[in-house]
């Protein structure tokens, strides 16, 4: 049997753990006859599984009637992709030829007599929404690590205006928090402040427990200790799965903590590290060196004041590097991320 956990990013594993409350929102919402959200946009620190929610959301989707779901690269112009796909689609292209709409300016089809030719882009996607709205379709848009782009902005700002049309029109997205918050920070795009987000946390522990007992046949205790090692980070469930598959006939995992703090580092944490401030890493130093919780005594260590610490904290709270949840303290939320941090001190 091949190993059953993997190490890529995006591509959901054979052992995956349904982040079942997130999963039943977003579909109910949007399935809903009157939905009350028509976007929702995924966020979480890298590796919390972000790509894998979207996707399976997607696929659930995909599955039932009368839905379209279409998936647009964030690198490309995407209302003309969104275009060519819709165009693509059989059935919808026969829709447009029979309503007897011309889009070959932008090299979708050929020119039709007697049809005015529409030059326009966002105009020819209403119009095609209108098709799918006439044929009691919903279409469903799926976008993965999005950015403050002009491709982003511009998509999102027709996206306003389909959604004002009252166009059957569904948008989900998936980024790192500081994307998301300069995207909906342009002054144009302050209706994304509305969208529901939904910030991907730690995996159930109980879950992950169970997981590495029914994958690898261990007592709970063992299972424990593997859970642990994972604080529910979903890549590092799969990278500490993988290594123990790889390594299972020695039975422990402490001879694989090495090459586990390895792939943490040369995988995800040396990135996330690259993207903080002076400031962040000293907060993360000061905390890494000390073995301090209490936020008192780490402000204090830091000498910053406590509306300056304030800031920080929650900043390294929403990356998704702190774990704020205890009234009074602070701590690491990725596995082994302290050992990483003492590691950039030397």
């Amino acid at each position: 049997m091949n190993n059953p956990f993997t190490l890529s990013f995006g591509k959901k594993p054979l052992q995956y753990i349904s982040r079942i409350p997130q999963t039943a929102e977003i579909i109910e919402n949007f399935t809903a006859e009157r939905p009350s959200n028509q976007i929702y946009m995924i966020t979480g620190v890298r590796g919390s599984g972000k790509t894998v929610l979207m996707t399976g959301i997607a696929d659930e989707i995909r599955k039932k009637e009368g839905w379209i779901v279409l998936e647009l690269n964030p690198n490309r112009d995407l209302l003309q992709s969104l275009a060519a796909k819709l165009y693509s689609l059989p059935e919808m292209h026969s829709a447009f030829l029979q309503a007897k709409l011309d889009f070959s300016a932008f090299g979708l089809g050929v020119s039709l007599e007697n049809a005015v030719p529409v030059t326009d882009i966002e105009n020819a996607i209403e119009l095609m929404l209108a098709e799918v709205q006439k044929r009691d379709r919903r279409l469903l848009i799926a976008i993965d690590e999005v950015t403050n782009c002009s491709y982003i902005r511009i998509f999102a700002s027709s996206f306003q205006i389909f959604l004002r049309q009252d166009y059957p029109i569904f948008l989900l997205m998936t980024g790192l928090f500081e994307n998301i918050y300069e995207l909906q920070n342009e002054k144009s795009l302050t209706f994304l402040y509305r969208a529901p987000k939904i910030m991907l946390g730690a995996l159930n522990f109980t879950a992950v427990r169970k997981r590495y007992m029914d994958t690898f046949g261990l007592d709970m205790e063992a299972a424990e200790r593997m859970a642990r090692l994972t604080r529910g980070y979903p890549f590092a469930f799969q990278v500490l799965g993988y290594l123990y598959w790889e390594n299972r006939e020695a039975g422990t995992v402490e001879g694989i903590l090495p090459e586990y703090d390895q792939y943490l580092d040369e995988y995800v944490y040396s990135k996330i590290w690259s993207e903080l401030s002076d400031l962040d890493k000293k907060v993360l130093a000061v905390m890494a060196e000390s073995g301090e919780k209490k936020v008192k005594e780490i402000r204090g260590r830091c000498g910053m004041t406590s509306g300056l610490f304030s800031v920080y904290r929650d900043r390294l709270r929403r990356k998704g590097v702190l774990d704020t949840g205890r009234y009074g303290e602070i701590s690491f939320a990725l596995p082994r991320f302290e050992e990483f941090v003492g590691m950039q001190m030397f």
